[in-house]
């Protein structure tokens, strides 16, 4: 058996599909919610499976490069222009910024970080164990659509 949490955080971003074959390949926004959810066969010395902050400091860069950004691929004949204008990036190389490929970049960021003790603001250590298993993420785009990495 295993205990599971999830953190979840909401995101307002935009991306540009340059693949796309319809309107997709324009530049449009969405608020997302990022589920992260995580495992352990164990509870800590807490009795958690890990402290929620924990997952928000693992995180806490990435989400806020997505905020207010527009992510878009390298290989985007409009990238030059966008970023002459100093606009808010999250350049994806070789490969459209879809939903999918979203998910998957911050499930192995999270997947990364497991093992590893963050410092909040104020001084307190928060733990990923290195018993967590990072399940998934989901990544939802409209009320309607969302995408998932995980096992």
């Amino acid at each position: 058996m295993l205990y599971r949490v999830c953190k979840s955080f909401e995101v307002e971003s935009g991306h540009m599909l340059s693949k796309h074959p319809g309107r997709c390949k324009y530049p449009h926004g969405h608020s997302r919610r990022i589920d992260i959810i995580v495992s352990s066969p164990t509870l800590d010395a807490n009795d958690m499976v890990c402290d929620f902050k924990a997952l928000k400091l693992a995180v806490a860069d990435a989400i806020d490069a997505y905020d207010h950004a527009m992510a878009m691929n390298s290989t985007d004949p409009l990238l030059p222009t966008l970023q002459a204008q100093h606009a808010r990036l999250v350049v994806y190389t070789n490969e459209d910024p879809t939903t999918e490929v979203m998910a998957r970049r911050i499930f192995e960021l999270v997947a990364s970080k497991v093992g590893t003790t963050f410092t909040s603001k104020d001084g307190i250590r928060y733990a990923l164990p290195s018993t967590l298993c990072v399940e998934r993420v989901r990544v939802t785009e409209t009320s309607t659509s969302w995408a998932e990495y995980g096992m």
